[in-house]
């Protein structure tokens, strides 16, 4: 009888405990050039439910469109993507949410558009879209910023004269061993490498040997990222809608497939976005804006290319970037003209996403950065 209740009881309690799942903290942020939306927000996200809950906010932030979370939550770090350029520091409260401004300075050129952070904390990268540069930031004890950075100008173009007429760094995007920082430049199709020694105090970047590698000729090369053990790698070229797969060994990246993102029919305007990959390393997805307003779906198979597993509409315009929540249980999408967050239930074994109903309103979402514990 005994056995039979304990068997009983646990059946009960089972449902709870997956019910109750992991909160992590949620930080968003606005692509706002108009300045509809000055702040970043912090929600809570539950992930066995999928619900999100306000926390709190800090307002008088200009244009944050891109977010960085120190390696020791302690600290949150915003580009501010204006004609002047700067980066803001924050502190951050993982317990309360609270977020409050530090200070800011230069990222050594116009239009910032992504922001980047070593495992160590010692250095903010920033890629500057108008200003075609990458710049270095030294980090200070207390979390602010040095005014002692390092900046360095592409200067090329390509062939789309709408787009292309200049460099236009579009991330910084470090290898898991942090000696490598691969900053994708849209205006010039290149892949920029920088080698990287984060025991310097300042000036820890030097173009590596090849210091580039050339891309599709009107491409658009924009988001960049590795595998867990960067022996793969992924970028979204925004221009033409496709994606290309690496091998990555010492700094060296060999191209190994181009697989596109559109769907045979499509005929509208092309605009890949945001790259990331599942906590598991099995599935990768990428954002396409334009007409698209899409997630396009691949399987990861072993040797890191990519088989075409799905497309999900975004239910709204302009995926600007997207999340996929620690657990992997979830992928939230920032559709930034229609100022929400819709919110996908991931199926781990396909990679396929279903809608939810825990889609919520947020003026201008153009980043979405979940804090780990």
């Amino acid at each position: 009888m005994k056995i039979v209740l304990s068997v009983l009881f646990l059946a009960i309690m089972t449902p709870v405990i997956s019910q109750s799942g992991k909160t992590f903290n949620l930080l968003i942020s606005p692509y706002s050039p108009k300045g509809a939306n000055q702040s970043i927000s912090v929600f809570s996200f539950n992930t066995a439910t999928g619900e999100s809950t306000f926390r709190a906010k800090v307002d008088g932030v200009v244009n944050p469109s891109y977010l960085v979370v120190s390696p020791d939550k302690k600290f949150v770090y915003s580009v501010n993507e204006t004609g002047n350029g700067e980066i803001s520091a924050f502190s951050f409260d993982q317990k309360t949410g609270k977020i409050s401004f530090i200070n800011k300075v230069s990222s050594g050129g116009n239009g910032p558009c992504y922001v980047s952070m070593d495992d160590n904390g010692k250095y903010v990268f920033a890629s500057n879209y108008g200003g075609g540069s990458i710049t270095a930031v030294p980090v200070n004890s207390d979390g602010s910023l040095s005014s002692d950075i390092q900046t360095i100008v592409h200067q090329a173009k390509s062939e789309n004269k709408g787009r292309q007429q200049g460099s236009h760094a579009h991330a910084a995007v470090l290898s898991s061993d942090n000696k490598f920082l691969i900053v994708p430049d849209l205006g010039t199709d290149k892949i920029n490498i920088y080698d990287t020694d984060l025991t310097k105090s300042s000036n820890p970047l030097t173009p590596s040997d090849p210091a580039f590698l050339a891309v599709k000729d009107g491409s658009g090369p924009r988001h960049f990222i590795f595998n867990s053990n960067s022996k793969y790698a992924y970028l979204v070229h925004e221009l033409q809608g496709f994606i290309s797969v690496y091998d990555f060994k010492d700094g060296i990246l060999t191209e190994k497939q181009t697989i596109t993102m559109l769907s045979e029919d499509f005929k509208g305007r092309i605009g890949g976005a945001d790259i990331h990959i599942s906590p598991d390393n099995k599935f990768l997805y990428a954002s396409n804006r334009g007409d698209a307003d899409e997630i396009v779906i691949y399987k990861i198979i072993k040797d890191g290319t990519l088989v075409f597993a799905g497309r999900q509409s975004t239910i709204g315009k302009h995926p600007r970037n997207f999340a996929i929540d620690p657990t992997g249980n979830f992928l939230l999408v920032g559709n930034n003209t229609t100022d929400n967050v819709t919110v996908f239930k991931r199926d781990k074994k396909t990679g396929l996403l279903t809608p939810t109903n825990n889609t919520f309103s947020v003026v201008q979402p153009g980043c979405l950065k979940f804090v780990t514990e």
